[in-house]
């Protein structure tokens, strides 16, 4: 069996060179830079880019600044949104809230729920997100051109936005 399998193999790397490994490389990249850009501006308070520039703040984290609503939501809608278990976003929301990134109080509408929201130290770092982000995406497109750039991001805006009309997102 295993003799028959790899004489249909018609391409030996492919487990190297598809497009999801790719476009999993490319994404590390990217939040790498970003990282690496957040730990060197001097807007992000110290502890924040020293914790950055250590690696202590990952990909994972990022999905708080990412997915946290300005005027905040409860665990559960921040976790859906990430695509996360309640469990890991409670882990993260309560780092991100021992680095002062975010509070939770009581829910107004749910008294049984909290409420998470961005601090003001919060929003300085999700600024600097912000800004690392529009530098990183202007390095992108300088690296590959303007025009590859573009066609990259329609072509995976079009994708991400079709798996949300399928039944179980496939």
């Amino acid at each position: 069996m295993g003799r028959s399998a790899s004489k249909t193999i018609s391409f030996p790397d492919w487990r190297q060179n598809h497009l999801g490994r790719l476009l999993g490389q490319a994404m590390r990249r990217f939040d790498e830079r970003v990282f690496d850009l957040m730990s060197h501006d001097v807007r992000v308070p110290l502890a924040l880019s020293n914790l950055a520039s250590r690696g202590q703040v990952s990909a994972a984290h990022i999905h708080i600044t990412r997915h946290l609503p300005l005027e905040g939501a409860q665990l559960t809608q921040l976790a859906q949104s990430a695509g996360m278990t309640k469990q890991a976003m409670a882990e993260l929301v309560d780092q991100c809230e021992a680095w002062g990134l975010i509070s939770k109080a009581p829910d107004l509408r749910d008294k049984r729920a909290k409420s998470i929201r961005f601090t003001e130290l919060g929003m300085a770092w999700l600024k600097a997100f912000e800004l690392a982000v529009n530098q990183a995406e202007q390095e992108f497109k300088t690296e590959v051109g303007v025009d590859v750039a573009t066609v990259i991001s329609l072509g995976l805006e079009v994708y991400a936005d079709s798996q949300r009309n399928l039944p179980n997102g496939f």
